[in-house]
């Protein structure tokens, strides 16, 4: 018994193996189905898994009876596989494919945001600009005023000598003062204006940054980017390269751990000619050593016994015939020292492995 569980461990771990990647491919095959046919999503459902468990059942039926079924019905049977294997293929390319188009689209929806969000950037940053112009003008307008000085004029003195007295204009510096004024308070204004335009400008170069790095789209998304990047093929046409190479090896290689399962198990649970486990026959079922101690006994046994010799004359009509000896016809048990042996007269015998009766049968 422990030797039939050990001998069963390795065809076990490939049926389970078969049926796991044989239930994944299920899974995905009816679920892309039913979003196929989504109008009778449950009767899809039943309908598909029913096929599901139906291919399992050809393939193993295929290969236990393939030599005994009718040519008739294993044609059809294998063709009925290869469609369903066709099936399966065509219901998880569909799950795939909608499962890649639903995160394509929040990549969509991300690249747009993005794009808006830059145009909106786009219009901050020019108005942060000109607002440092219009900063830099006025700076220099200040600059400028700033240099104003008074001027010397001569204004009539009837009390000065010759009639003209020498004095100082203050009315350009005042001028020059009131400019300056309404000159900073222009730059106070527009300095807030810019301060306002940074801040949003911040913000929304924050809001790209965020959805540039967002851990869904990226993780989701972010090989296959970098393969179109690389390659400077369309990212669609990556997707369904790789949709094909799966399905292409998905459900096939269910059937195929099908079948090995199936011919692991035959061969670890192969039985003799006698309905014997090959394995489980004890190595002392033929009692060699046995037999050689009582042969050893026997041999010492007639060595030990005296025998009285008497020469017996044939009479006359005594007549000797030659009978055919039984010839050997084929080994029907073999053992670790001796094998059984069927002769031409239906009777067994055991012989030594070595004995050239087994060397040329």
């Amino acid at each position: 018994m422990i030797n039939r569980i050990k001998r069963n461990i390795f065809p076990t771990i490939i049926a389970l193996s078969a049926l796991s990647v044989s239930a994944s491919a299920a899974f995905y095959s009816v679920s892309g189905l039913s979003k196929l046919f989504a109008g009778a999503t449950f009767e899809v459902i039943i309908m598909a898994g029913s096929l599901e468990v139906a291919k399992l059942v050809i393939a193993s039926l295929l290969y236990q009876y393939w030599d005994t079924i009718n040519k008739l019905l294993r044609g059809y049977l294998t063709i009925a596989a290869i469609i369903l294997v066709l099936i399966t293929s065509m219901g998880i390319y569909g799950f795939l494919s909608a499962a890649y188009q639903e995160t394509y689209q929040k990549l969509v929806v991300n690249e747009n945001q993005i794009e808006f969000l830059e145009n909106k950037a786009k219009f901050y940053e020019d108005d942060v600009t000109r607002y440092d112009e219009e900063l830099e003008r006025i700076s220099g307008n200040i600059s400028t005023l700033s240099n104003a000085k008074a001027t010397s004029i001569q204004v009539r003195d009837t009390s000065a000598v010759g009639g003209l007295r020498s004095t100082v204009s203050t009315a350009e510096l005042r001028l020059a003062q009131q400019r300056i004024g309404v000159e900073e308070e222009n730059r106070k204004e527009v300095n807030a204006k810019r301060t306002v335009a940074a801040d949003s400008l911040q913000t929304i170069k924050l809001e790209i940054l965020k959805l540039q790095n967002d851990s869904d789209t990226v993780g989701e998304l972010g090989p296959l980017q970098y393969l179109s990047g690389l390659t400077g093929t369309p990212m669609d046409k990556i997707i369904n390269i790789l949709l094909l190479v799966i399905i292409f090896v998905f459900d096939p290689l269910a059937i195929s751990l099908v079948v090995a399962a199936n011919f692991a198990f035959d061969i670890a649970n192969r039985k003799n000619l006698y309905n014997e486990y090959e394995d489980e026959v004890p190595d002392d079922i033929w009692g060699d050593d046995e037999w050689e101690d009582e042969e050893e006994d026997e041999e010492e046994d007639i060595n030990d016994i005296e025998v009285e010799s008497e020469v017996v004359e044939p009479e006359d009509d005594f007549i000797v015939v030659d009978e055919e000896e039984p010839q050997p016809v084929k080994v029907i048990q073999k053992g670790p020292n001796s094998h059984r042996v069927l002769y031409s007269d239906g009777t067994e015998k055991k012989v030594d492995k070595n004995s050239d009766i087994i060397r040329y049968l």
